[in-house]
């Protein structure tokens, strides 16, 4: 039997069109999501990070008063997350009041890095000193360093020590999401202040060279005070930081 030269072309691009679908890219990406809900007088960012598969990191339950409280553990029950850590960027008094009962809530460890237990140990004089109540302060158990991986869902994030605002400051950088939290290590158009225990001008500026100023310049920057901004936007316009490193564009 003959065939045609057009039905020959149909068969063709019907086996280049199967071929193609066989050998189609699937994107496994992990969709990561960071929301922000801010507590107490002190404006603290408390953060929310989950993927699809709805488990979620609490980063710096900082929710004071029982209708702060109520606020996190509404929008974590409307969104359907499952808190499986409680991370904090550091352990001053502002970013710690809700540690214990989000630890409590969801049964969680709290995690930190082990120099951030020097605050936690004064936390109570530090309470009393701005006119918080707090009782029975919640020391972290799980201790968080350098290169360390937080897993949630099918994502991750990863950990870079930078202290200069506070012994044991950690700063949390998403990958799949493209983002990082900085705790009060850089802000938009500032920097933690240095004026405190622990605080180290030198070490500051060098841990924002050194750890965050080498990611993407589009990378998100999720402090933990006021607004968002990027890297590439703190490398060019921050006050205290642009042009101490000419080799930074």
């Amino acid at each position: 039997m003959k065939i045609s030269p057009l039905l020959k072309l149909i068969v063709l691009v019907n086996v280049i069109f199967c071929f193609n679908c066989s050998n189609t890219q699937i994107d496994n990406t992990p969709m990561v999501t960071i929301e922000k809900l801010v507590f107490n007088p002190f404006q603290v960012n408390t953060f929310i990070i989950y993927d699809e598969t709805k488990e979620c990191v609490i980063v710096d339950a900082a929710c004071y008063g029982s209708d702060e409280e109520q606020i996190l553990a509404d929008f974590i029950k409307d969104k359907g997350l499952k808190p499986v850590h409680l991370i904090d960027t550091h352990c001053h008094i502002d970013h710690i009041l809700g540690n214990r009962f989000a630890a409590t809530t969801y049964n969680l460890e709290l995690s930190a890095h082990r120099d951030s237990e020097f605050f936690v140990e004064r936390s109570l004089e530090s309470a009393a000193m701005y006119g918080f109540k707090l009782e029975n302060p919640l020391m972290p158990s799980i201790y968080l360093k350098e290169g360390d991986e937080v897993k949630f869902g099918n994502s991750k994030l990863k950990i870079a020590e930078a202290p200069g605002h506070a012994n044991g400051s950690i700063c949390l950088i998403s990958e799949e999401g493209n983002f990082v939290v900085t705790g009060d290590v850089l802000f938009k158009d500032s920097i933690g202040r240095t004026d405190l225990p622990t605080g180290d001008l030198d070490l500051l500026l060098s841990n924002i060279k050194e750890k965050l100023f080498v990611l993407d310049k589009d990378m998100k920057v999720h402090p933990g005070h006021g607004p968002e901004t990027s890297i590439g936007y703190e490398k060019q316009n921050n006050p205290f930081v642009k042009g101490f490193d000419k080799g930074i564009e």
